[in-house]
């Protein structure tokens, strides 16, 4: 019976320290933890960066495809308008 005392003992004392080895410990100083913080903030801006060059690139061919059409547009209004002003010759 002792045996069995002692050998269950012994597993829960090997278990809680494996347990308390298993588990990583957060040993980071609140310098580091700023020097993180700051890292990420500037990643964190670059990619924004990037996502609004892409955006202003896609914005601007956007314009300008819509700009020409309209322009196009402008122009076979005009011409109409002109054929229909333009007196028709006799027949």
């Amino acid at each position: 019976m002792n045996l069995a005392k002692y050998s269950l003992a012994a597993g829960l004392v090997v278990g809680i320290a494996g347990a308390a080895f298993g588990i990583p410990q957060d040993t980071q100083s609140p310098k580091q933890d700023m020097k993180d913080a700051g890292q990420n903030t500037k990643k964190a801006a670059k990619q924004t960066g990037k996502a609004t060059k892409k955006t202003a690139k896609k914005t601007a061919k956007a314009t300008k495809k819509a700009t020409n059409k309209a322009a196009k547009k402008t122009k076979q209004g005009a011409q109409k308008a002109q054929d229909k002003t333009q007196p028709k010759p006799p027949q």
